[in-house]
Protein backbone atom coordinates (compact mmCIF):
# COMPACT_ATOMS: atom_id res chain seq x y z
CA UNK A 1 0.00 0.00 0.00
CA UNK A 2 1.29 3.50 -0.23
CA UNK A 3 2.37 5.30 2.42
CA UNK A 4 1.20 8.93 1.20
CA UNK A 5 -2.65 9.34 -0.36
CA UNK A 6 -2.16 13.06 -0.85
CA UNK A 7 -2.60 14.33 -4.89
CA UNK A 8 0.78 13.87 -5.02
CA UNK A 9 0.13 10.36 -5.27
CA UNK A 10 -1.96 10.31 -8.46
CA UNK A 11 1.07 12.32 -10.21
CA UNK A 12 3.85 10.13 -8.97
CA UNK A 13 1.61 7.22 -10.34
CA UNK A 14 2.01 8.78 -13.61
CA UNK A 15 5.71 8.96 -13.97
CA UNK A 16 5.94 5.13 -12.65
CA UNK A 17 3.37 4.05 -15.33
CA UNK A 18 5.57 6.21 -17.86
CA UNK A 19 8.46 5.55 -16.80
CA UNK A 20 8.10 1.10 -16.81
CA UNK A 21 6.30 1.92 -20.10
CA UNK A 22 9.32 3.13 -21.69
CA UNK A 23 12.08 1.33 -20.42
CA UNK A 24 10.81 -1.77 -18.47
CA UNK A 25 11.52 -2.58 -14.90
CA UNK A 26 14.99 -3.29 -15.18
CA UNK A 27 15.78 -0.46 -16.98
CA UNK A 28 13.35 2.08 -14.92
CA UNK A 29 15.53 4.17 -11.97
CA UNK A 30 13.79 5.58 -8.90
CA UNK A 31 15.86 8.71 -9.62
CA UNK A 32 14.56 8.98 -13.34
CA UNK A 33 10.91 8.31 -11.51
CA UNK A 34 11.34 11.14 -9.58
CA UNK A 35 12.39 13.36 -12.05
CA UNK A 36 9.40 12.90 -14.02
CA UNK A 37 6.88 13.38 -10.71
CA UNK A 38 9.45 16.62 -10.17
CA UNK A 39 10.21 15.48 -6.66
CA UNK A 40 13.34 13.68 -4.85
CA UNK A 41 13.94 10.05 -4.40
CA UNK A 42 13.14 10.83 -1.09
CA UNK A 43 10.03 11.77 -1.57
CA UNK A 44 8.95 9.46 -3.96
CA UNK A 45 10.22 7.03 -0.85
CA UNK A 46 6.67 8.66 0.37
CA UNK A 47 4.65 7.12 -1.65
CA UNK A 48 6.29 3.54 -2.22
CA UNK A 49 9.13 1.83 -0.25
CA UNK A 50 10.93 0.63 -3.63
CA UNK A 51 11.12 -0.29 -7.48
CA UNK A 52 8.98 -3.61 -6.82
CA UNK A 53 6.33 -2.02 -4.76
CA UNK A 54 5.93 0.93 -7.78
CA UNK A 55 5.13 -2.03 -10.22
CA UNK A 56 3.04 -3.83 -8.38
CA UNK A 57 1.33 -0.36 -7.07
CA UNK A 58 0.43 -0.46 -11.31
CA UNK A 59 -0.57 -4.06 -12.00
CA UNK A 60 -1.72 -5.62 -9.17
CA UNK A 61 -5.36 -3.89 -9.39
CA UNK A 62 -5.87 -5.05 -13.28
CA UNK A 63 -4.55 -8.88 -11.96
CA UNK A 64 -7.36 -8.63 -9.31
CA UNK A 65 -9.87 -7.80 -12.07
CA UNK A 66 -8.67 -10.48 -14.40
CA UNK A 67 -8.70 -13.44 -11.56
CA UNK A 68 -12.14 -11.67 -10.60
CA UNK A 69 -13.85 -11.35 -14.26
CA UNK A 70 -12.11 -15.13 -14.65
CA UNK A 71 -13.51 -16.56 -11.01
CA UNK A 72 -17.12 -15.25 -12.06
CA UNK A 73 -16.73 -16.85 -15.58
CA UNK A 74 -15.73 -19.96 -14.49
CA UNK A 75 -18.71 -20.31 -11.87
CA UNK A 76 -21.36 -18.89 -14.60
CA UNK A 77 -19.74 -22.06 -17.19
CA UNK A 78 -20.71 -24.18 -14.64
CA UNK A 79 -23.45 -23.52 -13.73
CA UNK A 80 -24.86 -23.22 -17.09
CA UNK A 81 -23.51 -26.71 -17.36
CA UNK A 82 -24.76 -28.14 -14.70
CA UNK A 83 -28.28 -27.09 -15.52
CA UNK A 84 -28.01 -28.36 -19.04
CA UNK A 85 -28.14 -24.83 -20.55
CA UNK A 86 -28.13 -24.64 -24.11
CA UNK A 87 -24.06 -24.79 -25.79
CA UNK A 88 -24.87 -20.99 -26.90
CA UNK A 89 -25.57 -19.91 -23.44
CA UNK A 90 -22.65 -21.59 -22.06
CA UNK A 91 -20.05 -20.89 -24.79
CA UNK A 92 -21.72 -17.08 -25.06
CA UNK A 93 -19.19 -15.65 -23.10
CA UNK A 94 -15.42 -16.06 -23.62
CA UNK A 95 -11.60 -14.29 -23.02
CA UNK A 96 -12.84 -11.97 -25.65
CA UNK A 97 -15.36 -10.59 -23.14
CA UNK A 98 -12.43 -10.42 -20.71
CA UNK A 99 -10.36 -8.22 -23.50
CA UNK A 100 -13.05 -6.28 -23.50
CA UNK A 101 -14.56 -5.38 -20.63
CA UNK A 102 -11.61 -5.30 -18.08
CA UNK A 103 -8.06 -5.57 -20.20
CA UNK A 104 -9.06 -2.49 -22.68
CA UNK A 105 -10.40 0.01 -20.27
CA UNK A 106 -6.54 -0.54 -18.32
CA UNK A 107 -4.66 -1.19 -21.77
CA UNK A 108 -1.32 0.89 -20.17
CA UNK A 109 -1.44 -1.20 -17.02
CA UNK A 110 -1.88 -4.84 -19.16
CA UNK A 111 1.18 -3.55 -21.85
CA UNK A 112 3.03 -2.48 -18.71
CA UNK A 113 2.19 -6.38 -17.49
CA UNK A 114 2.76 -8.14 -20.70
CA UNK A 115 5.97 -6.10 -22.03
CA UNK A 116 7.88 -4.71 -19.38
CA UNK A 117 7.74 -6.85 -16.58
CA UNK A 118 10.84 -8.37 -16.80
CA UNK A 119 12.96 -9.25 -13.47
CA UNK A 120 9.37 -8.83 -11.48
CA UNK A 121 7.38 -11.91 -10.56
CA UNK A 122 5.03 -11.11 -13.02
CA UNK A 123 7.36 -12.18 -16.04
CA UNK A 124 5.74 -15.66 -16.45
CA UNK A 125 1.73 -14.25 -16.25
CA UNK A 126 1.01 -15.90 -19.34
CA UNK A 127 2.04 -19.09 -18.78
CA UNK A 128 0.59 -19.16 -15.08
CA UNK A 129 -2.53 -17.57 -16.66
CA UNK A 130 -2.66 -20.40 -19.35
CA UNK A 131 -1.73 -23.01 -16.50
CA UNK A 132 -4.65 -22.08 -14.76
CA UNK A 133 -7.26 -21.95 -17.41
CA UNK A 134 -5.75 -25.63 -18.38
CA UNK A 135 -6.74 -26.72 -14.88
CA UNK A 136 -10.80 -25.44 -15.34
CA UNK A 137 -10.26 -26.73 -18.74
CA UNK A 138 -10.36 -29.95 -17.54
CA UNK A 139 -12.48 -29.60 -14.79
CA UNK A 140 -15.50 -27.98 -17.26
CA UNK A 141 -14.66 -31.31 -19.94
CA UNK A 142 -15.49 -33.28 -16.85
CA UNK A 143 -18.63 -32.01 -16.02
CA UNK A 144 -19.72 -31.73 -19.58
CA UNK A 145 -19.60 -35.54 -19.42
CA UNK A 146 -21.23 -36.00 -16.60
CA UNK A 147 -23.97 -34.13 -17.94
CA UNK A 148 -23.96 -36.30 -21.05
CA UNK A 149 -22.41 -34.16 -23.65
CA UNK A 150 -20.50 -36.14 -26.27
CA UNK A 151 -17.01 -34.19 -25.57
CA UNK A 152 -13.78 -35.76 -26.75
CA UNK A 153 -10.31 -36.31 -24.47
CA UNK A 154 -7.83 -33.73 -24.65
CA UNK A 155 -4.19 -33.99 -24.38
CA UNK A 156 -2.64 -32.18 -21.72
CA UNK A 157 0.33 -30.65 -24.08
CA UNK A 158 -2.35 -30.14 -27.11
CA UNK A 159 -4.17 -28.09 -24.94
CA UNK A 160 -1.66 -26.24 -23.50
CA UNK A 161 -0.75 -25.06 -27.13
CA UNK A 162 -4.05 -24.01 -28.02
CA UNK A 163 -4.74 -22.32 -24.81
CA UNK A 164 -1.10 -20.28 -25.40
CA UNK A 165 -2.07 -19.25 -28.79
CA UNK A 166 -6.00 -18.45 -28.26
CA UNK A 167 -4.78 -16.36 -25.10
CA UNK A 168 -1.74 -15.10 -26.74
CA UNK A 169 -4.19 -13.54 -29.40
CA UNK A 170 -6.60 -11.89 -27.39
CA UNK A 171 -3.68 -10.05 -25.96
CA UNK A 172 -1.90 -9.51 -28.88
CA UNK A 173 -4.14 -6.68 -29.92
CA UNK A 174 -3.24 -4.27 -26.59
CA UNK A 175 0.53 -5.64 -26.91
CA UNK A 176 0.46 -4.04 -29.92
CA UNK A 177 -1.51 -0.52 -28.44
CA UNK A 178 -4.07 -0.72 -31.15
CA UNK A 179 -6.73 1.97 -30.86
CA UNK A 180 -9.94 0.80 -28.73
CA UNK A 181 -11.78 0.18 -32.43
CA UNK A 182 -9.27 -1.53 -33.75
CA UNK A 183 -9.15 -3.67 -30.58
CA UNK A 184 -12.71 -4.20 -31.05
CA UNK A 185 -12.62 -5.42 -34.55
CA UNK A 186 -9.46 -7.83 -33.74
CA UNK A 187 -11.26 -9.41 -30.97
CA UNK A 188 -14.44 -9.91 -33.01
CA UNK A 189 -11.98 -12.04 -35.92
CA UNK A 190 -10.46 -14.00 -33.03
CA UNK A 191 -13.90 -14.90 -31.99
CA UNK A 192 -14.68 -15.95 -35.65
CA UNK A 193 -11.63 -17.70 -36.06
CA UNK A 194 -10.91 -20.05 -32.58
CA UNK A 195 -14.75 -21.03 -31.24
CA UNK A 196 -15.16 -22.86 -34.61
CA UNK A 197 -11.75 -24.93 -33.60
CA UNK A 198 -12.48 -25.19 -30.41
CA UNK A 199 -16.27 -27.23 -30.83
CA UNK A 200 -13.89 -29.50 -33.20
CA UNK A 201 -11.52 -30.02 -30.73
CA UNK A 202 -13.99 -30.75 -28.45
CA UNK A 203 -16.04 -32.58 -30.59
CA UNK A 204 -19.08 -30.27 -30.19
CA UNK A 205 -19.70 -29.74 -33.92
Amino acid sequence: MPRDKSISHIRVNKAIKEEFLEKGYEGASIRSIGKRAGMTSAGLYRHYPDKEAMFSAIVEPLITEIKHWTGNHIKKKNELLELDSPRSDIFNETFVDLVKTVIVPRKDEFRLLMTSSKGTKYENFIHDFVEGNQSEFFEALRIMKEQGFKVKDIDEEKLHMLLSAYITACFEPIIHNYSDEKIEEYMDTIQDFFMPGWYKIMGLN
